[in-house]
């Protein structure tokens, strides 16, 4: 009797199912899938779940499409002000990316443009990405794959954008960045070199407070010094210059991006002042 029961109220779901959109779920960081599990119902829509601060994406052999849902595993809500940023692999392609909003779809990455690897940003308000697979007779090499980021809004968009503005941090905004930014390091420019969409701006440090990842290459134990480099967008104009200053970034997919970036007797200045009247929000060694 109830397993009759059971079986007339699921039929009619099965059959919905049958002639719309089923649709399958994953809850985690990273997700690799294959179109060939869709042949014969390329018209289902699987929903991909991606709730980490960073992660990746691989869609092997894409047919039919996918929406993926980028979400921080947090209620907190300083959440809804996250930006999302993508990296593409120089071997994504197969498919269109769309970010879809309620059913409305704007174009986020075009197939033939994956393949250059340029970071794309955009709010987390902004919507989930809808990957359509691009029709093609022979899917064999068609792979789509990308990296993601969840970062703050001030990092975000225009922290990757060739159309950023320059602005020079407040003096806030100075004090913040050595309490919350990936990177802090005291040291010089040696060397600025123009990229296709940025400037690599060679650095040696002498004193390296934090790193969020080994961005920065120490020269040995005897030799207290570090270098690496720290990119900048193009119209910064940055060029090399003496004397030492406080670089503070971040770090994004494995590279380092300049935040505020004030001479070093600049900001000490700053940080003494904010001490005596107790608004440091957080202590550093300057000595």
């Amino acid at each position: 009797m109830l397993t009759a029961m059971l079986a007339s109220l699921l039929l009619p779901l099965l059959l919905l199912c049958r002639i719309s959109f089923c649709q399958y779920s994953s809850d985690q960081c990273s997700w690799k899938g294959s179109g060939l599990t869709h042949e014969g119902h390329t018209r289902d829509v699987e929903q991909v779940y991606l709730r980490c601060s960073q992660g990746s994406l691989e869609w092997l052999y894409p047919t039919g499409a996918i929406i993926v849902n980028l979400r921080p595993n947090t209620g907190s809500p300083a959440a809804a002000r996250l930006s999302v940023c993508i990296k593409p692999s120089a071997e994504s392609s197969g498919t269109n990316v769309y970010l879809d909003r309620k059913g409305k779809l704007r174009l986020l990455l075009r197939d033939r443009d994956q393949a250059r690897g340029k970071v794309q940003c955009f709010s987390i308000q902004e919507g989930a990405l809808f990957i359509e697979a691009v029709p093609h007779t022979d899917i064999s090499r068609r792979i789509t794959a990308f990296q993601y980021e969840l970062v703050s809004d001030r990092q975000g968009p225009e922290a990757h954008s060739v159309e950023a503005p320059c602005q020079p941090c407040s003096d806030a905004e100075m004090l913040l960045a050595i309490c919350t930014n990936d990177f802090v390091a005291r040291g010089s420019i040696k060397k600025v070199e123009l990229e296709e969409e940025h400037s690599s701006v060679t650095v040696e440090l002498k004193r390296l407070y934090r790193q969020k990842t080994q961005v920065f290459v120490s020269g040995g134990v005897r030799v207290r010094r570090w270098t690496g480099h720290i990119k900048m967008p193009l119209q910064c104009g940055v060029r090399s210059g003496e004397g030492e200053f406080l670089f503070t970034g971040t770090v994004r997919f494995g590279e380092a991006w300049m935040g505020c970036a004030p001479r070093y007797k600049d900001f000490l200045r700053l940080y003494g002042e904010a001490q005596q009247q107790g608004t440091n929000p957080c202590h550093m060694d300057t000595d």
